[in-house]
C-alpha cells in the first residue's frame, strides 16, 4: 500500500488507514525507530508493562530478597537521629 507524506505545519505526516491501525494495534502513543534504514512505527508500551509478571517469577525463584542483608538493622543515627 502507498501512501503520501502531507505537511503538517513544519512536519510532514502520513495518514494510516484504520485497517492498519488495528492490525498493528496502534493508538494515541507509538514509538517510532530506525531499524536498517526504515521508519518503524510501534504501539507504545506502557510503564511498567510486565513488571507484575516479572516479581511473581522472581517471588516463586527466591530472587526477591534483599541482596545488603545488613542494611535491614538499624545504625545509630537512625536509633538516636531519625525522626517520625
Amino acid at each position: 500500500m502507498k501512501a503520501t507524506v502531507i505537511r503538517i505545519g513544519n512536519s510532514r505526516g502520513v495518514r494510516i488507514p484504520k485497517v492498519l491501525l488495528a492490525q498493528c494495534r496502534l493508538r494515541d502513543t507509538v514509538e517510532l525507530e530506525i531499524e536498517d534504514g526504515r521508519l518503524v512505527i510501534r504501539p507504545a508500551e506502557r510503564a511498567r508493562y510486565g513488571w507484575d509478571d516479572a516479581f511473581e517469577k522472581m517471588a516463586k525463584h527466591g530472587d526477591d530478597t534483599l541482596l545488603d542483608q545488613n542494611s535491614i538493622a538499624p545504625t545509630r543515627w537512625d536509633e538516636s537521629e531519625w525522626e517520625w
